[in-house]
């Protein structure tokens, strides 16, 4: 398959992706949601709002002997996912399906998948400003699912023990905790700081694990930026070369 012009490279060059209309890019978020993922070779993984599918490419690429399910209830965004997967090699590895949790098809078992994630709309409904661009105000502010229902969804996916791991806006971190964190789940919240430990974190990826109980842990996390603006050394590894990210 020949690469598009306007394509561009996520992982440090380790994934070439392929813009949405409109000119929508990936940008770190699913990057950073993937490498969170503690996904061994042979796991079964869900991605939840895949969009054009940069999260569950990132992890087959990572891990390479893993089977990831990508879903999306904007057939475009499948349709480009499946261009973008088979543009990279990855076909086998990573499938995508039009599906919508609010109705999900008869093909998605509940307990199936040994880890779910997911970078659902950050905005409430009804608060933001809604792009023009119908495909953009969908990635970007929730619609009939609400984050519980979101949250609800990826918990019946996912078999007992297995992770469930969001990346989402630091200042709705309470509401989210809250929804993981029920029937007394242990959830560790990892803070992505853009410079300086403990400011001004606009993103925190959030873990637990089905039937596993314990306390709500805030670690540190991680700073993404030094102060000419490049990555930090941590950062670098996850986002350039690959690195897993422990939370």
């Amino acid at each position: 398959m020949n690469t598009p012009s306007n394509s561009y490279q996520l992982f440090g060059g380790r994934l070439t992706m392929i813009p949405a209309a409109g000119g929508y890019r990936a940008a770190i978020d699913p990057v950073l949601l993937a490498a969170a993922v503690p996904a061994k070779a042979g796991d079964h993984i869900l991605d939840v709002g895949c969009g054009t599918g940069a999260a569950a490419l990132c992890l087959a690429r990572r891990v390479p002997e893993v089977q990831v399910m990508g879903i999306d209830r904007q057939e475009p965004l499948i349709e480009l996912a499946e261009e973008i997967a088979q543009l990279n090699g990855l076909e086998t590895g990573v499938q995508f399906h039009c599906d919508d949790l609010q109705h999900p098809s008869g093909h998605l078992k509940a307990a199936a998948f040994d880890h779910v994630m997911a970078n659902p709309p950050h905005h409430k409904k009804g608060s933001g400003n809604p792009s023009p661009d119908p495909l953009k105000a969908a990635a970007n502010i929730e619609g009939e699912a609400a984050l519980e229902d979101w949250i609800r969804f990826c918990f019946e996916k996912v078999t007992e023990g297995g992770s469930v791991t969001f990346i989402h806006r630091y200042d709705r971190l309470a509401e989210l905790v809250g929804q993981m964190a029920k029937d007394g789940r242990a959830v560790t919240a990892f803070p992505l700081w853009p410079k300086v430990m403990g400011e001004g974190a606009k993103r925190v990826l959030v873990q637990s694990r089905k039937g596993i109980t314990g306390d709500t842990w805030v670690t540190d996390g991680m700073v993404l930026h030094a102060d000419d603006d490049e990555y930090t050394a941590e950062a670098h590894a996850i986002l350039r070369e690959a690195a897993a990210l422990k939370l």
